[in-house]
């Protein structure tokens, strides 16, 4: 990890560092060393490239799409083998320090309690792709998304379950109704 640091912290002359769904994108310091050499603490990646080329290659993986919908109709959404090695990189699926990544996480929550309609913040809608992917890997069904904009407190922060944001229960608790809960958060 500290030569990933390293290389991602000494970019190329010229070039700014390369972000993706979950920050930095990975530079591929270690995507040549041999799975003898491998030890607990690394990490467990899934090589963007290898994947293209098992699924049959970036036509193959252009065909893998995923409904999202908005403010009206779904629309279909294919993914891109180039947006795929470049924006998002070798993701990482596990390490000792997390167990298993939120990707892998909710790919497989997601199929085994048969969801079938996903909705989250816009936050996470450039992770859809890589969901998209672990679910062809895996041959799990394909639910329909949808990113709504970011919910807010009173204070303008965001509410979010990893920053110990209240639940909507807490607001009914407190006695707001259905319909002040619904303009708290602008809906």
């Amino acid at each position: 990890r500290k030569d990933i640091s390293a290389a991602l912290s000494a970019p190329q002359e010229g070039q700014e560092p390369e972000f993706g769904p979950d920050g930095l994108i990975y530079p591929g310091t270690c995507e040549n060393r041999p799975m003898s050499g491998r030890t607990a603490a690394d990490a467990v990646r899934l090589s963007m490239r290898k994947t293209i080329d098992f699924l049959g290659g970036a036509s193959a993986v252009e065909e893998l799409s995923y409904s999202e919908t908005g403010s009206g109709e779904a629309v279909q959404i294919n993914l891109s083998a180039k947006a795929l090695i470049d924006g998002c990189g070798d993701m990482v699926l596990a390490r000792k320090d997390i167990g298993t990544s939120y990707h892998l996480a909710v790919v497989v929550d997601d199929a085994a309690q048969e969801i079938t309609h996903v909705t989250r913040g816009r936050d996470v809608a450039p992770a859809t792709q890589i969901h998209r992917l672990l679910q062809a890997l895996l041959d799990f069904s394909v639910p329909v998304y949808h990113h709504h904009r970011l919910i807010r407190d009173e204070a303008g922060k965001r509410l979010a379950k990893r920053d110990d944001a209240r639940a909507i229960r807490s607001y009914r608790h407190a006695g707001l109704t259905p319909a002040k809960v619904l303009a708290l958060v602008g809906l």
